[in-house]
């Protein structure tokens, strides 16, 4: 009979286990530097220091994070309830269009304080409801939640392509953007937090949203491990027919999950169009929406590790563009390579090395030494 694994403790379990996984992914991408003829070893060096060496890079890796928790959040409260909301991307896109008739209409009556909070109310609300059309399918039609959020990325962007090229952009204007927002509708930078501590920062565009982001992870936090419908969305995730047994509403729980992920990953279209470039432009999500798949995995669901799984993909995307600048011979596609490897042993392959920790821990594990001690007495 073959020895039952063990249960691992949380800090194997969501510590070990992710630090294992992106080990192996920085092994693998090594191998792949040196196929190009360059050292893996200066490589890491300068994807570090790119990221973290200087100011500068700090506020750009922590800028980049800052959409990333946003859409790691997104996917984890589905994923609590079982569902695969892989659509924050075009949830994320489809706010940016309320985002921009916000601060359209107020960027000059308005200060920032007052228009931050009425874009973040617009962002949310349009970002769930682009939720709930295939929440609503899912629950009542069953159809699946992959594939209509899926198909909502694709008309997402259509329809923005639709906005930008039409009621939205200037008269006078031939780029399918809206005109540059005026100062009620930029969000002030954070790089002076940094500065605190002696770094200097030229231009970095590191903004409140971060704090936002925090936030929003500590609410996450709260709402499903704290109240009533976290436990019935963990239910339902857990067991459906469970959830049916103990009376949660199948329809209810589904929607309201879609809607909140919706709303979450609605709020990252605030850092890059209100805290960045100041306007609404195509492609400003630019693949964040999938990015935050692979840091909710990596991060095993918790906010605490989202947060840190973010920051982690937003040293990839600055150190990335240090190494690429620094080592020719890497190019940007070698960057996307190195990215994909971490996506595919923190995502796909998460669970390739957690039979070997749990028979490494069974075999230290009192019962399994109380076993080996009997076998040797009976012996």
């Amino acid at each position: 009979m073959s020895t039952p694994y063990a249960k691992l403790p949380a800090w194997a379990d969501y510590g070990l286990i992710p630090v294992i996984n992106l080990a192996v992914a920085f092994i693998v991408a090594g191998f792949v530097v040196m196929l190009v003829g360059e050292n893996p070893f200066r490589a890491a060096v300068i994807l570090v220091e790119g990221a973290f060496g200087r100011g500068s890079g700090i506020a750009f890796t922590l800028f980049y994070a800052t959409t990333f928790i946003f859409s790691g959040l997104s996917v984890a409260v589905a994923a609590h309830c079982g569902l695969f909301n892989i659509g924050g991307e075009g949830q994320g896109y489809i706010a940016g269009l309320g985002i921009g008739i916000v601060c359209l209409a107020f960027d000059s009556v308005l200060p920032w304080w007052l228009t931050f909070p009425i874009a973040i109310v617009a962002s949310a609300a349009m970002g769930a409801l682009w939720a709930l059309i295939p929440a609503y399918l899912q629950a009542k039609r069953g159809s699946h939640i992959v594939i209509t959020t899926i198909m909502f990325n694709f008309i997402a962007a259509s329809v923005m392509v639709y906005a930008l090229v039409g009621f939205l952009k200037p008269p006078s204007s031939m780029a399918p953007q809206t005109r540059t927002f005026l100062d009620g509708a930029q969000l002030p930078k954070l790089n002076w937090v940094i500065e605190l501590f002696g770094a200097k920062i030229r231009s970095a565009p590191l903004n409140i949203c971060f704090l936002l982001a925090l936030v929003m992870a500590f609410l996450v936090w709260l709402l499903i491990w704290r109240t009533r419908l976290g436990y019935e969305m963990r239910t339902y995730g857990h067991s459906p027919k469970a959830a049916r047994y103990a009376g949660i509403s199948e329809t209810r729980i589904i929607i309201i999950a879609m809607m909140i992920s919706g709303a979450l990953a609605g709020m990252m279209a605030l850092n890059p169009t209100m805290g960045d470039q100041h306007n609404v432009a195509l492609d400003f999500v630019s693949g964040a929406g999938f990015v935050g798949i692979a840091v909710a995995l990596m991060g095993r669901l918790h906010p605490v590790g989202i947060v840190l799984a973010a920051i982690l993909f937003g040293m990839l995307y600055q150190g990335g563009a240090e190494l690429a600048f620094e080592m020719p011979a890497i190019s940007r596609d070698m960057i996307v390579i190195i990215q994909g490897l971490v996506i595919l042993f923190a995502g796909a392959l998460e669970h390739m090395f957690r039979p070997y920790v749990q028979a490494l821990f069974a075999s230290f594990s009192p019962r399994s030494v109380g076993i080996e001690a009997a076998k040797g007495k009976g012996a």
